[in-house]
């Protein structure tokens, strides 16, 4: 995907903030640039101490929102995550105390920690930017967005997010290991005082939302939308997936090439951006067959080869 100069300067200054946190990792960021345009949630899928967690810390300064972090464990209830009403004793009437998904950027940390009932918790508020409890619905603070990590390697005391929980992240990341140069560049970052320090707010929210907005107006052809579609209905068809992509899927891949065409300094969107983009807002909605797995097949390997066949629009 060619680089185009990003319309906004505030949107080089997010990404050269969150670059100083997070070292050698453009693309990561870039990705993550576009879910913050898109109003998507990210799932943050790596091990341990490759910076998930500095990564939405950095995320919430530069954008001047709030912040809140949720530590997933296996007795943590739903309440805790979305609130509950409190009995005040002296005139016999319950306030509601508002949990911590009443913020803009929540980080779900080591979400599959959590038993179902308490990860289905967030299925309201990723999806309809509300969350009801005891029937009565509650708006939540806008923009909002959930980064929620998980490690792959252990699976222990482990829940597998199902997949209307995966269905609701815009995009899947793996930061991975840094090389040895970048890793060396973090030693010596860290040596006084740590990166976080430094980040200064470059958007609010307001501006966040207005940017928004501008990324709805992106133009898409109708043989572009298209092309999209048939994509994701290859997914559907195609012997090696036993779960292909959702509409969501397809609306969510729709507004991430928005995003993309936007961020990279165009109003309309290319093939391009859709083929680049498949690669975070697919493969993790797929489920493939017994025999793909045990045969070695990824589901990103599944996906970029569906895409391959399918004709590009001229």
């Amino acid at each position: 995907m060619p680089n185009v100069e990003v319309p906004d300067s505030s949107l080089q200054k997010l990404q050269q903030n969150l670059g100083t946190v997070i070292r050698g990792k453009p693309e990561c960021l870039e990705v993550l640039t576009i879910a913050v345009l898109a109003g998507g949630s990210v799932l943050l899928e790596d091990v341990p101490g490759v910076g998930k967690t500095t990564l939405a810390k950095a995320l919430a300064q530069s954008l001047s929102l709030s912040f809140n972090r949720i530590q997933f464990t296996p007795d943590l209830l739903p309440a805790d995550i979305l609130g509950s009403s409190i009995y005040n004793p002296q005139d016999g009437s319950f306030a509601f105390r508002p949990g911590p998904v009443f913020t803009n950027v929540l980080l779900a940390d080591e979400i599959n920690r959590a038993s179902p009932r308490t990860q289905s918790a967030l299925l309201e508020a990723m999806s309809e930017t509300q969350a009801t409890i005891e029937g009565v619905r509650h708006p939540l603070p806008e923009p909002f967005l959930v980064l929620a990590t998980e490690n792959p390697i252990e699976f222990h005391g482990t829940y597998p997010l199902p997949e209307a929980q995966l269905d609701r992240f815009l995009v899947q990341l793996k930061l991975g290991y840094p090389d040895v140069d970048t890793e060396v560049g973090i030693l010596f970052a860290q040596q006084t005082e740590h990166p976080l320090n430094g980040v200064s707010p470059v958007l609010d929210g307001d501006a966040v939302r207005s940017l928004q907005a501008r990324v709805r107006q992106v133009a898409v052809e109708k043989s572009v939308a298209r092309y999209l579609v048939e994509i994701v209905q290859r997914t559907r068809q195609d012997a090696r997936l036993k779960l292909g992509v959702s509409p969501r899927g397809s609306l969510m891949l729709f507004r991430a090439a928005q995003a993309a065409a936007f961020a990279r300094g165009r109003q309309y969107v290319l093939p391009d951006d859709i083929q680049y983009l498949s690669r975070f807002v697919l493969p993790h909605r797929v489920l493939p067959t017994s025999q793909s797995r045990y045969g070695g097949e990824t589901k990103a390997e599944i996906i970029a080869d569906i895409v391959k066949q399918i004709r590009v629009p001229t």
